[in-house]
Order: C-alpha cells, then sequence, then structure tokens
C-alpha cells in the first residue's frame, strides 16, 4: 500500500473532503484510487457514522477490488469489508466499507431516499460513464441539499472531464493524483488489418518468441472473440519447438467468468512462463492486472446502441475513443517500461478515433430508468428536465415513457401506477417486471418465474450451434425439450423444469450441454425472486408451491399471455411467409425470427401471426431473440392503448410543452388496429401474407 501515489496525498485528500461536500478525483492509472481511497477515509474515522460506499459500474471489479481491500485489512469478505452485487450480498452488520454496483445503489435508495446508513458515497470509475453513475451523479446533486453537513460524495476517475463535473457540482473542487507509468513505447501499423483477430495473434506469437520477459495483454471486443482467439493461441505455443521460449499460460478474461477463472489473472505466473491474458474493455482501468509488459490494442470495442425509433439494439463492434486508447496504452507500463501494439494506423488515430467514448445514458433504453425516477414521488420530478451530467434524447426519454405506458407501469397523466411501485421493487427490465405481475393473477407464476430467471442469467446457457449449421434454422438436440412448438419461453421453462426432476443434479446439466454456473445462478435467482414476490403479494404468494409445481397446458397459455402483457411494447406483427417480421411502427427492413428459436410453422409453412420477445438486436440482419406466440386477442387492447398515449403528460410536465419538446406520433394507424382481428378463414391469412411478399418482392 505504501508505494501506491494516493497514500502520499493523504492529508491534501483528507483536508480537501472535510472542507467540502463533494470532491472530484482524478487518479490516474496505477494510483490506488479504487483501493485506498476507502481505506484513507476508514483510518480518518469516516465509518463511524455510517458505512463508506464505493459503487462500481461493473460487478467482476465490485467484487474483485473488495476482496482485494479484505486482503489488505487482512479480514474475512463480508464483515468489515463486503460487496453487494445484483442477486448476491457479501455483507453483514460489521461491514464499514461496502463496495457496490451502482445499480444496486439506485435500487437502495428507492426504499432510503436519503441513504442513511451511509457516510461517504464514492462513486468510482465515473470515466466509464455508465447508465446508472449518469443517473446516481444526478440524484447525488439532489442528495447533498438534503444532507449538507453528513454525507461526503466524491467522484473518482482516470480520465474523466473534472472540469466538467465540478461544474455540475456547483464548482467543487478537483484533486488530480498522479500515477506511477513507466515510459510506454507506442507502435502503429501502417495498414488496417483484414481480421484483428489474426492480427492479434500473429503479434503475440510474435511477442512471445522475441522479446524478453512480461505478460501480454490483448484487448479483444467480447467472449467470442476471446474464446476464439484463446484457442488459436493454445494451438500456435503448442506447436512452437520445445525449448525456444518460455512456457505460455493463456487466460481469458471477461464478465461472464465464474469468479474463480476471474481471480487466476490476479496470481503472478509461474517462473519462466509468460501469461496471454485475453481481454475485453474490462481490463481498461477497472481491473487492474500486474506483470504486463505488452499491450496489444485491436482498437475495436463491443457496444451496445438502442434506437428508440425502432425499439431495437444493435449489438457492433465500433472502434474505440482515444482515451479509451490511452488507457489501453498505460497498461504495459505499470511495473517497467513496455509496449503498446496498436492495431491501426496512427492516421486512423488521430482522424477517426472520438475523443472520448459516447455515454451509455445517450445509447440505452431508459424504461427502467425513467421507472426508477418516477417512483421517487418527487415533486419537482419532469422526466424530460431531468438534470443529468450529459441529457439523453428527448426520444429516448419519450420512448422510454411510452413502454411504461403500456405495461401499466404509468397512467394517462404519467402518476406511476401500484403496479408501477410494484415493478420498481424487483431488480428486473420492466417487462419481465410486467409479466411476474400479470403471470400472479393468471395463476402461472411459478412458471413466470422460472423463464424470467433463465432470461436474467448472464451467461449463455443453451448449447451453440454447429459450425454446419450456422446458416440454417437450429433444432434443439433431442434430448432437451422444444417448446411444443409455442417459443423459446417455454423451451426454457421445460429445461428447468427437467433439471428440477434430477434434483438440480450437475451432471444433466453437462449431458445436455448446458452451462452449469449458469443454470446455478438461475435457480439462485429464481429463489430471490420468490421471496420478493412474496413480499410483494404481502404474504399471499406460497414460496414453496411456487418453487415445485409443474406447467401444463393450461399454465403454458397463461405464462404466454402474461408475457404478451409483460412485453406490450415489443408486439410483432407478421409481414411475409416463413419468419419475416416487422415490429409495429417499424418502417424499414424486415425482421426476422432468430435461427436458434424453437417456434415452429405450421403445414404451410407459416409462423403465428403475433409473436413477442425478449431482445430485438441487430448483428448480421435484425433478429428477434427468445421469441413466444401470443394470440390476436390478446394483442388489440394494448394497442387501443396507443390512441390515449400524450407523452408530455406522461413526462410530469405542468404546462404546455415547449417548443424544444414536441409530442411523437404515437397513435397507431387504424389499419394496424385492425390487423389484429383474426381473417375470416385460414385460406384468406395465407392469402393475405402472400400478398404482402409478392407487393414487397415486386417493390426491390
Amino acid at each position: 500500500m505504501g508505494d501506491l501515489p494516493i497514500v502520499r496525498f493523504e492529508e491534501k485528500i483528507v483536508e480537501t473532503v472535510k472542507e467540502n461536500p463533494v470532491v472530484v478525483v482524478i487518479g490516474e492509472t496505477g494510483s490506488g484510487k479504487s483501493t485506498q481511497l476507502p481505506r484513507i477515509l476508514y483510518r480518518r474515522g469516516y465509518a463511524k457514522s455510517g458505512i463508506i460506499a464505493v459503487t462500481q459500474p461493473r460487478r467482476v471489479a465490485a467484487v474483485s477490488v473488495s476482496r482485494r481491500v479484505a486482503q489488505e485489512q487482512n479480514v474475512r469478505i463480508g464483515e468489515e469489508v463486503g460487496y453487494a452485487i445484483r442477486f448476491e450480498d457479501r455483507t453483514s452488520e460489521k461491514t464499514r466499507i461496502k463496495y457496490l454496483t451502482d445499480g444496486v445503489l439506485l435500487r437502495e435508495s428507492l426504499f432510503n431516499p436519503e441513504l442513511n446508513q451511509y457516510s461517504v458515497i464514492i462513486l468510482d470509475e465515473a470515466h466509464e460513464r455508465s447508465l446508472n453513475t449518469d443517473i446516481l451523479l444526478g440524484l447525488m446533486k439532489r442528495l447533498i441539499k438534503w444532507r449538507h453537513s453528513n454525507l461526503k460524495v466524491l467522484i473518482t476517475s482516470a480520465t474523466l472531464d473534472g472540469g466538467k463535473v465540478s461544474r455540475f457540482f456547483s464548482d467543487c473542487p478537483v484533486l488530480t493524483v498522479p500515477g506511477e507509468l513507466f515510459p510506454v513505447e507506442i507502435v502503429h501499423i501502417s495498414e488496417p488489418p483484414k481480421s484483428y483477430v489474426e492480427a492479434s495473434l500473429k503479434k503475440a506469437i510474435d511477442i512471445h518468441v522475441r522479446e524478453p520477459e512480461g505478460d501480454i495483454l490483448i484487448f479483444m471486443t467480447g467472449q467470442d472473440d476471446i474464446e476464439k482467439l484463446v484457442l488459436k493461441l493454445e494451438e500456435r505455443v503448442q506447436s512452437l519447438e520445445e525449448g525456444s521460449c518460455m512456457d505460455a499460460l493463456i487466460l481469458p478474461l471477461h464478465g461472464s467468468l465464474p469468479p474463480e477463472m476471474q481471480v487466476r489473472v490476479f496470481s503472478p505466473p509461474p517462473p519462466n512462463c509468460r501469461r496471454f491474458i485475453v481481454s475485453t474493455n474490462i481490463a481498461e482501468t477497472s481491473l487492474t492486472v500486474d506483470g504486463v509488459v505488452y499491450v496489444i490494442d485491436s482498437g475495436y470495442v463491443k457496444q451496445r446502441q438502442y434506437n428508440p425509433s425502432t425499439g431495437m439494439y444493435s449489438l457492433e463492434v465500433v472502434q474505440i475513443s482515444k482515451v479509451q486508447a490511452k488507457q489501453r496504452a498505460g497498461r504495459a507500463g505499470r511495473t517497467r517500461p513496455g509496449k503498446c501494439y496498436r492495431l491501426y494506423p496512427s492516421t486512423v488515430y488521430h482522424d477517426d478515433f472520438l475523443d472520448a467514448t459516447v455515454p451509455e445514458i445517450q445509447r440505452s433504453s431508459l424504461a427502467g430508468t425513467v421507472l426508477y425516477l418516477k417512483s421517487l414521488d418527487l415533486a419537482d420530478m419532469d422526466i424530460l428536465k431531468f438534470d443529468f451530467l450529459d441529457s439523453p434524447s428527448v426520444k429516448s426519454l419519450e420512448d422510454a415513457l411510452k413502454q411504461l405506458y403500456l405495461v401499466d407501469a404509468l397512467d394517462e397523466n404519467g402518476s406511476i401506477t401500484s403496479l408501477g411501485r410494484k415493478m420498481a421493487e424487483l431488480p428486473l427490465e420492466p417487462s419481465l417486471s410486467r409479466t411476474l405481475l400479470e403471470a400472479n393473477e393468471l395463476d402461472c407464476l411459478s412458471q413466470a418465474l422460472t423463464v424470467v430467471s433463465m432470461l436474467s442469467s448472464e451467461t449463455t446457457l443453451l448449447p451453440a450451434p454447429s459450425k454446419s449449421s450456422e446458416k440454417k434454422r437450429r433444432h434443439t438436440p433431442l434430448n432437451l425439450p422444444d417448446g411444443f412448438g409455442l417459443g423459446d419461453h417455454i423451451q426454457l421453462l421445460q429445461i428447468y423444469e427437467q433439471w428440477y426432476q434430477t434434483d438440480y443434479n450437475i451432471d444433466w446439466c453437462k449431458e445436455n450441454n448446458l452451462q452449469v454456473r449458469g443454470m446455478l445462478f438461475v435457480r439462485d435467482v429464481r429463489k430471490q425472486l420468490s421471496q420478493i414476490m412474496q413480499k410483494i403479494t404481502e404474504g399471499s404468494l406460497d414460496v414453496q408451491t411456487s418453487n415445485r409445481r409443474r406447467g401444463g397446458q393450461q399454465e403454458y397459455k397463461n405464462l404466454r399471455k402474461a408475457l404478451c402483457i409483460g412485453y406490450a411494447n415489443q408486439l410483432a406483427e407478421r409481414m411475409i411467409r416463413h419468419n419475416g417480421y416487422r415490429p409495429l411502427g417499424f418502417k424499414s427492413e424486415l425482421v426476422q425470427v432468430h435461427p436458434s428459436s424453437v417456434l415452429k410453422s405450421d403445414e404451410d409453412g407459416m409462423l403465428p401471426n403475433y409473436v413477442v420477445y425478449h431482445e430485438l438486436i441487430v448483428t448480421s440482419r435484425p433478429f428477434m431473440r427468445n421469441v413466444c406466440a401470443v394470440e390476436m386477442r390478446w394483442v388489440a387492447p394494448i394497442l387501443a392503448k396507443l390512441e390515449k398515449l400524450n407523452v408530455f403528460k406522461l413526462s410530469g410536465g405542468s404546462s404546455q410543452p415547449d417548443n424544444q419538446i414536441q409530442e411523437v406520433a404515437l397513435t397507431v394507424e387504424k389499419k394496424e388496429i385492425a390487423a389484429v382481428q383474426p381473417p375470416e378463414d385460414r385460406a384468406s391469412m395465407i392469402q393475405a401474407a402472400r400478398e404482402r411478399f409478392l407487393a414487397r418482392k415486386g417493390q426491390k
């Protein structure tokens, strides 16, 4: 600890915190801000009047950093030092330093708006500009006015624009703690590679063979790329002549890894062994891996972008920002002079890279955020005018208000409903919260709890499609259920119920190629959601019964109806034969059911007229994932609600909208409402689909 630069600034930090309610701390990479700042405040007595909270944008960071601090404090995790992440709480009455995700702190503020249990709140890694951190910045601004005398707020970051945050908090002081980085040589390539995975592989092996000892950190875009590169590296390393170079240890690092695999990157390698750490951008700032001397920067990151006009998420590989490039390079200079190999030309860096990453709040669906803000019951709250550090678009906020109105979380005047309050108590996105509440009314809560828990898993549960069938619709292996052709939600339910019948046998998961860790996570989540639902329904739910009842045809039908209500904003109307769909209001290219879906067509090759889906995402083309068939008569009342919708009233505005805030046209055309009426007979349904298909074909 004594070697970390922030410790030398202890007196200055303590003096500034004492005199100011809000302080911005810019701590460069390697300064020790995440681990030592709460320890400094703990030593200076700030934990006597409350807990010191440290938020992290990532679950992995909250867990790993808390474990590191517990080790330094020589205490067991969960005692004086603990952590809380969604569906896992490792704290106790003894806990004085608490690491938690920003989302968990937001949820705590629902039940205790003044957060009286905390004497200090540190918003760490604020430069990542996660959605929840940005909301917390706005809430801290309010909270400081309420608790000015007994709350300290610190916003810490490696690269944040300190001046901007200072102005947001009425010109609060900014402290800069330099890191002790060794010089890093930056090497750009002359031409962009055809494949950054192959280019990373070639450069990593070249370093391993030619360069002195030191670990190699390789930045990839996501789990798929990481697994692909790890496999290629293992093959290439094994093919090297024995004795020609040192041994190698190849380690992946991403958020879906089990904790025991994540912590391996913090252990030093064996003697005469080099580590290859293949990571997502989690290793840019959230986690510090000692021993890295060489960095390979692919120049890309996988990013989710939400389009409120279409209700679609696109999962795209995009260029990183200059700030991210700087952070990646800095990882090579932690322990001695290092090298950063950038797999892009310097002209691309200077001309094409954005200066900073686009904040998540400007590229995400805000339905959960708006529900949270509405549930705070602040008298002066106008959602469209909430004080954000960087405001999202009006269209994104309007889209969120519309979603919440359609799932009955808001009434026509924008007031939160009793259903909305219950939804806010569940640690789920609004569509899944609404599904559970409707399922409780329809007597299929047991089944809905299972499906929602399966959808909440952080990992891919089901077997991946084989290479040979990627271009075809994948069918479920014979030993797994197929959802009776009704859709993927029913299949997820049946899979879990089969596992339950084996008494949660891990070997059964392995035999069926299901991810063991993911399934165990689902079981734990389901138990917690059952307990929360019991509380919400005031004890009317029998948790034991809820955990054990199996689904039949009636339960499956009721479950699909509950899903229809929960996914009210995501109904899709069939436009052509087979698997071409267009979501309501979506006017451009056709959306398709994902090839992995078990949704079945009939003997004429027709998929159901209406489906709901858990996720609409663009990869090679727009796809609906986790799709379930619903009936037309369930759809009509939802569409009819759109005619009464007024976004300005929903926002909480008390006067007519100004010129900058215009109402969006959200009424559904009569022909779209009429489309939910069943055709007179089957032949007319087929003929109508063919005519639409031929009409579209003729326009090309």
